[in-house]
Order: C-alpha cells, then sequence, then structure tokens
C-alpha cells in the first residue's frame, strides 16, 4: 500500500517551554523571507537525520525525527512542552490544506469521521491566526473544518479576516452544515468578508425532513438547513451542495438531485462523496455501508439529472475501477494526500495517476468487491 503521508511525528524537543508555532525553512530560503527570525525553524540535513533549529533570545531545536519524511520546508508545525509530537499544521504543496476550527457540533451526524466534542476549544482561534500568517501567500485554495466552524461566530469572521490580509489569493472552502445561518444577521456577518473568494460547502443528505434529520440526529435540521441555504443564496455566497452516499441516502438519490435543481438553483456545485469509514461511520457500518457497484445505477441517475440541466456535478472519494466509463469525466482525485492510498490491488493500474484512490481508513472489507486494476486493453476500449 502506499501513499498517505502523515502529518505527526515524535523525535527530541529541546528549549520548548510554551506551544509554539512555527515556519519550517531551509538555510537559503531564512536568509530571504520576510518573516521574524523568532517565527522561523532552519531545516538543515545531518548524518543523523534532519535537525530543525531556532536561535536567537529563545532557541530551540527537533532532531532525532522517527520519521524524517514528514517535515518538510515550506511547513508550518506546532510543538509543545513536555512532549515528543511535532504535528505539521500546514505542508507546502498539499492537495488539502485545512484550518481545523473546532470540535464543537450542533449536529451529530452518523457517518461522521470527526465525531464531536463539546469542550471549550476557543483556543483553536488564536492558533488558526498565528498558522494564516505563516501560510505561503500563493497558497491555491485552503479549507476551513471541524466540527462547525459557524459556532465560532465573531471568531470566525476574525479568521476569514484574516486569511484576506495575509491569503488574498487564497480560496476558501469551509465544511458547514449550514443550520446557524438561518440566522440573518450571522449570515450577513460572515459571507461578505470574501464572498467572491470562499466557498461553503453544505451537506444535504435528503428530498425530505425524515431522511435528513436521521442522518444529523436532530429533529427540525433540515428546515434549518434549508433556511441557512436561502440566506447563503440570497446574500451570493457561492455553495457547494455535498451528499453522502451510503445505504440509507442512496435509496432517494435521483429524487435529492431533483430537489437540488429544482429548489436550490443557486448553488454553484453538487458534491456526489463516498463514505470515509472513520469515526461513527465505523460504529454504523450496518446501517450506512453498501458497495459502490451497488448504487450505480441511483449514481448514474443523479448524476445525468445534473449534468444534463446545466448544474456542475462531481463525484468524490470512488476509484474509477468500480465507476461506469461515462461517468469518470464525473470523477475527482478528491481525497487529502495524508490520508489518501492504493492499496495492492491498484498496482499497474493504468488511470490510477488519474485516480481518487482509496481512505488510509479503508480497509478490505470497506472496498468495493469491484476492485481491480484497469489493463492498457480495458482503458483503450
Amino acid at each position: 500500500m502506499s501513499g498517505a503521508l502523515a502529518l505527526h511525528t515524535h523525535g527530541r524537543t529541546m528549549g520548548v517551554d510554551r506551544i509554539e508555532v512555527l515556519k519550517v525553512l531551509g538555510p537559503e530560503e531564512a536568509c530571504i523571507t520576510h518573516l521574524p527570525p523568532q517565527d522561523v525553524l532552519i531545516l538543515e540535513d545531518s548524518q543523523a537525520g534532519p535537525v530543525l533549529y531556532r536561535g536567537g533570545e529563545r532557541p530551540l531545536s527537533f532532531s532525532d525525527a522517527k520519521d524524517p519524511r514528514i517535515i518538510r520546508p515550506g511547513d508550518v508545525v506546532r510543538l509543545r512542552p513536555n512532549s515528543s509530537l511535532v504535528s505539521v499544521l500546514y505542508r507546502r504543496g498539499a492537495s488539502a490544506n485545512t484550518l481545523f476550527a473546532t470540535e464543537r457540533c450542533n449536529s451529530l451526524c452518523l457517518m461522521c469521521s470527526q465525531p464531536p466534542r463539546d469542550d471549550d476549544d476557543s483556543w483553536r482561534i488564536d492558533e488558526m491566526l498565528r498558522l494564516i500568517s505563516l501560510i505561503d501567500p500563493d497558497e491555491p485554495q485552503l479549507g476551513i473544518t471541524g466540527g462547525e466552524p459557524t459556532l465560532l461566530g465573531p471568531g470566525l469572521a476574525r479568521v476569514l479576516e484574516a486569511c484576506r490580509l495575509y491569503l488574498p489569493d487564497t480560496r476558501l472552502q469551509i465544511l458547514t452544515n449550514g443550520r446557524t445561518f438561518a440566522d440573518p444577521d450571522l449570515a450577513e456577518r460572515l459571507v461578505p468578508i470574501d464572498r467572491d473568494g470562499t466557498t461553503w460547502a453544505v451537506p444535504l443528505y435528503g428530498d425530505v425532513a425524515a431522511l435528513h434529520d436521521e442522518v444529523v440526529a436532530v429533529d427540525g435540521a433540515f428546515a434549518e438547513t434549508l433556511d441557512g441555504l436561502f440566506e447563503l443564496g440570497r446574500l451570493g455566497a457561492q455553495i457547494e451542495i455535498r451528499v453522502v452516499l451510503h445505504k440509507l441516502t442512496i435509496p432517494r438519490l435521483p429524487q435529492i438531485a431533483s430537489f437540488i435543481y429544482r429548489n436550490l438553483p443557486f448553488v454553484r456545485h453538487v458534491a456526489l462523496m463516498g463514505l470515509e469509514p472513520m469515526g461513527f461511520a465505523k460504529s454504523n457500518r450496518e446501517r450506512l455501508w453498501i458497495d459502490p457497484v451497488d448504487y450505480l445505477d441511483e449514481l448514474d441517475s443523479a448524476v445525468s439529472h445534473l449534468a444534463n440541466r446545466g448544474m456542475p456535478v462531481s463525484i468524490y472519494n470512488l476509484p474509477l475501477c468500480v465507476l461506469p466509463r461515462p461517468l469518470w469525466p464525473f470523477a475527482r482525485q478528491s481525497i487529502s494526500d495524508w490520508k489518501n492510498v492504493y492499496p495492492q490491488e491498484c498496482e499497474g493500474c493504468v488511470v490510477r495517476d488519474h485516480c481518487a484512490g482509496f481512505f488510509a481508513s479503508a480497509g478490505p472489507t470497506w472496498r468495493s468487491r469491484a476492485i481491480h486494476p484497469i489493463a492498457i486493453e480495458e482503458f483503450a476500449a
């Protein structure tokens, strides 16, 4: 199995007496950076492996990394006192850098990959502000996720304003359940900060309230989500609707597509997403798992309905070998590179470089029975 370079490693730290969020640079780039020296960790190679250090009045260092591949020039890392753990908060050149806003959420989705915790983690706001100031200004896209980011309220506004200050050319994609936007005051506070450069990705799991509310485990969530979507639409926000494909949503997937087209014509994009086997999805496997090869008719119907009417639609998180050829143009390499793998079954596949592959958490029992390497003869057919 290949892929999925982790975001954490252990090693030996010295001089770390408080939480530090720092930019990693090679010696040459460190000499020309606009960042002050106290914000920079210099990365040098040695016979014993890479060494990171900061000089000046508060020197610190990190060495003997368990996995020396993980920390590279351009990254932003977090070091903690009395800990051997170093975490990569931003990775230069990664396909999907993300700010983690909060673990709190007002939904309890059956397939949530990041089960919520009702803890006060407002400290994350200051960490995000610090991180944003250290991200490469030419970063093309940055995600914001949680939990439910809009629960930060004014704190999220501060984060968005910092992004516009430090990263004016970076597109933002914010994952939100949309329910809090039923409050027009909140929508009017957040959306105008960067209406043209921000996409709000909102899940919709049914065309009827009972289905959506069952999936998110909150009565009344369907009505709140629609109210929130209409507020976003009223303000001219860029919206992506996301539908996770599983045993509960598949039976009405064609109706969901029709509902989106008829009732939400202002959305910019619709993403039909394969299930990520993490968090609650694992404990709810019996309620959720369905082999993708068994829902191709419903998927084709939904994609065709939207595409034929001019609404942009994509398929996320599904490998090409499972999909019929007419659906390949809609499939995207959508899995973040730090959790993206290609198992042994993919060896020799001629379309691997164009395929979404699999989540690292998707063991054999979470993969379709149709998985196989595509040979040149099949590709050319």
